[in-house]
């Protein structure tokens, strides 16, 4: 299984990031693991609502039906999905008040059947990078749009 995990302080207030996160048309534009939906999405983010997307990571592009397995607005969202080849993947978004601005953590857990020894330490360090790009996009996507 592999593991990937950020946690930043950004200037974004808790609610900017809330929204942002909950915009899911957007979502490709701070979210750099996510290519675009195949499916249009719902408009409000509710347990059990099923997403189709489009993922990219390593530079390959995977179908992945997700699941949302809780929200707890403002604070946290977390998707379980399947792709092709048997890929499992989980990703939780938590945000946390932090002085003037916000604590966000991101986290994601892959496993499979490709997602073992070389290629899942190249995944982990690829889902690193993304992570840390991902968190930078999404403060100056809130911060704007604040």
């Amino acid at each position: 299984m592999g593991h990937i995990e950020a946690t930043r302080e950004l200037s974004a207030r808790p609610d900017a990031l809330w929204a942002t996160v909950c915009d899911l048309p957007n979502w490709d534009k701070w979210f750099t693991v996510h290519d675009k939906w195949l499916e249009q999405p719902p408009e409000t983010l509710t347990q059990g609502a099923t997403l189709t997307a489009k993922i990219v990571m390593l530079g390959m592009a995977n179908k992945i039906e997700w699941t949302i397995k809780s929200v707890d607005a403002p604070r946290s969202l977390v998707l379980s999905g399947t792709g092709m080849a048997g890929v499992k993947a989980e990703f939780a978004f938590t945000i946390e008040p932090a002085g003037s601005g916000a604590k966000f953590t991101v986290t994601g857990d892959f496993d499979g059947a490709l997602i073992k020894g070389a290629l899942g330490k190249a995944v982990e360090k690829d889902g690193a990078k993304q992570l840390d790009r991902t968190l930078k996009q999404l403060d100056a996507l809130a911060s704007a749009s604040a």
